[in-house]
């Protein structure tokens, strides 16, 4: 290991020890919006009730890590294997929760918090499990984690992984402490060959190129099914629909700006779809729509809580038709995709970078999104090379898109998603030659 990420190391588990009284103050501050940030503490700190002898581990920070292992962890589960899940947010935990309910019920899966970022923590959590191997998906470089997996025999691997160019620049004007850390993983299962070139040239060893494991996420038929009952329940059967996902922070007056110069044009008056990212902020935004001027549906006071064609159906119809359907919910992104024609995604106008793409060309809608795609190089420029996504600098740009300047087809979409699918499958006939490449340098 280099002098350089032994010092590190050390600095970085001082800094822990010392700011960890602030992180249980976070995680308790959060859970006032959110009460289960502060519940089911022993678990950060590596204490955990049931154990799982020798399940596979995958840990999925977040909601949108959690999408993407999706079908991954299902194969695991159809192979007979046990899982254990480790996140950190409530937002991955409940969708973990809600898809592998039969999972958990059984025994054959537990979602966990993950531990902090202390070798005594993650001591616990190895005690506990004792997992066969772990998949870190996307990019989620902790060195406690690395070095505990290490220490503990652990092979531990980067999943859907992609080492952006943004962070290759950052790397190089900074001491290189994150691509040190990332040579100490057992192996990554990477995007493309373009990824792979850039983790071998970091010293990151047993690399294999799978994909993008988002090509395989089931999409729930009954949120489809719902879509476009709901536009034809809202009046906009015959509007032009465009659905705003995920959309972020330091976003929103964009996306305001392109609403109403839509609005002001001349033709059928189109029904927006606005989702927000962060559930946090999903009062606020709706009250800055509401103070922009425009009439706005909330999905969560105007339909029954378990959304589907039925309950929609069964629900007094809005009097009036809204400029804005708020989609104020977890889960349901493809309910919100399937009523629209074309969709935005969110991230994309401000530097954290654009969001998933993938999940509406699933559905077949044509996507656009701002300037900063570096966080999903892998696939955007593919699927802007295939004609099915594009980037847009401003609201001008934005709104003329959306109003008609964008118009891929059905079939370029289906052409492009063939061309992509089958990460999970590659991954499952790398894994056996990784692990025993894993287990060769060991």
């Amino acid at each position: 290991m280099p002098l350089k990420l032994r010092a590190f190391l050390g600095f970085w588990s001082l800094l822990w020890h010392l700011f960890l009284p602030l992180v249980l103050v976070y995680l308790l501050r959060r859970g006032r919006k959110d009460a289960l940030y502060s519940q089911h503490l022993r678990e950060r700190f590596g204490r955990y009730k049931t154990p799982m002898r020798g399940p596979v581990w995958v840990h999925a920070v977040s909601l949108g890590e959690l999408r993407s292992a999706v079908p991954l962890i299902q194969a695991f589960l159809d192979q007979g294997e046990k899982v254990v899940v480790t996140q950190f947010t409530p937002a991955g935990r409940r969708e973990t929760q809600a898809v592998f309910a039969d999972a958990i019920a059984n025994g054959q899966l537990q979602t966990v918090w993950v531990p902090f970022e202390t070798s005594w923590a993650f001591a616990g959590f190895f005690k506990t499990f004792r997992p066969k191997f772990g998949l870190v998906m996307e990019i989620e470089i902790w060195p406690r984690m690395v070095m505990a997996s290490k220490r503990a025999g652990v092979p531990l691997f980067m999943c859907n992984a992609q080492y952006p160019s943004k962070s290759i620049v950052k790397d190089q004007k900074s001491l290189g402490l994150r691509p040190a850390v990332m040579a100490q993983f057992a192996g990554a299962f990477v995007k493309s060959d373009l990824q792979a070139e850039r983790f071998a040239a970091v010293n990151v060893p047993n690399i294999h190129v799978t994909g993008e494991l988002r090509f395989d996420q089931p999409i729930p038929p009954h949120l489809t099914a719902a879509g476009p009952i709901a536009r034809e329940w809202i009046g906009a059967a015959k509007r032009p629909v465009v659905t705003f996902g995920s959309t972020v922070e330091g976003e929103d007056a964009l996306y305001i700006a392109t609403m109403k110069r839509m609005l002001a044009t001349s033709g059928p008056k189109p029904l927006f779809v606005y989702v927000p990212r962060r559930p946090e902020r999903f009062d606020e935004i709706h009250n800055m729509l509401v103070a922009e001027g425009f009439d706005v549906l909330r999905r969560s006071s105007a339909l029954p809580e378990a959304i589907s064609a039925e309950t929609i159906s069964d629900t007094p119809a809005p009097q009036a038709q809204p400029d804005i359907f708020f989609g104020d919910s977890l889960g349901e992104m493809y309910f919100y995709l399937s009523m629209a024609d074309k969709s935005v995604v969110g991230g994309g106008f401000v530097p954290a970078g654009a969001h998933n793409i993938i999940e509406p060309l699933a559905l077949k809608k044509p996507v656009i999104t701002g300037p900063e795609t570096w966080t999903i190089e892998y696939p955007f420029e593919e699927a802007k090379a295939a004609g099915v996504a594009c980037a847009k600098a401003d609201a001008n740009a934005l709104a003329e898109a959306l109003s008609g300047g964008f118009t891929p087809s059905e079939a370029a979409i289906d052409a492009f998603f063939e061309a992509h699918a089958g990460g999970t499958q590659k991954l499952l006939h790398a894994l056996p030659r990784a692990l025993a490449a894993a287990k060769s340098q060991t």
